[in-house]
């Protein structure tokens, strides 16, 4: 893990299960946008495993945060679930992956996985980002659909299995 850092996306969510559903978007999104879509599955399976485990283990009463992170370093995508370290650390199964503990109480899972065959970190091709301007000036107010707002709420709020 001593490569450097070519590219990093991360999320930071509220310990409850709609917590997966979040980062089940979050990272399909980044690795399509840093043309990544042969590690979609696996990734998604992996930073699932390790949100549910940081999940299992919050206190469901007061939660904390989970900051869920994608790094592109050298040959290998990284993903690091960061947590209160209550209960056990999830067993990813993979050779390339571990914990570690930090300073502040909380629990940093990772794990690597390789990136396809002849691609470095540095050959993603990443997006480029433009600043875009607002439709809405600066002097107007834009109109908040209610019935939009609970559409994404609910899909939100869903449960899935983790």
């Amino acid at each position: 893990m001593n490569a450097p850092t070519a590219q990093v996306d991360d999320l930071r969510l509220i310990a409850l299960p709609s917590a997966v559903n979040c980062t089940n978007l979050f990272v399909r999104f980044a690795l399509t946008e840093w043309s990544l879509r042969p590690l979609v599955d696996e990734a998604t399976a992996v930073a699932n495993r390790m949100v549910s485990a940081a999940i299992d283990a919050a206190d469901q009463n007061n939660p904390g945060f989970i900051t869920i992170r994608l790094r592109l370093t050298g040959d290998s995508l990284v993903i690091e679930a960061e947590a209160d370290a209550r209960g056990e650390a999830p067993e990813l199964g993979y050779q390339r992956s571990g914990v570690e503990y930090l300073a502040d109480g909380r629990r940093m899972s990772w794990c690597q996985l390789s990136l396809p065959t002849g691609v470095s970190a540095n050959e993603v091709p990443l997006p480029r980002r433009e600043k875009k301007r607002s439709y809405v000036s600066e002097d107007e107010t834009a109109e908040v659909d209610p019935e939009v707002i609970s559409r994404l709420l609910t899909g939100l709020n869903r449960s899935s299995e983790y």
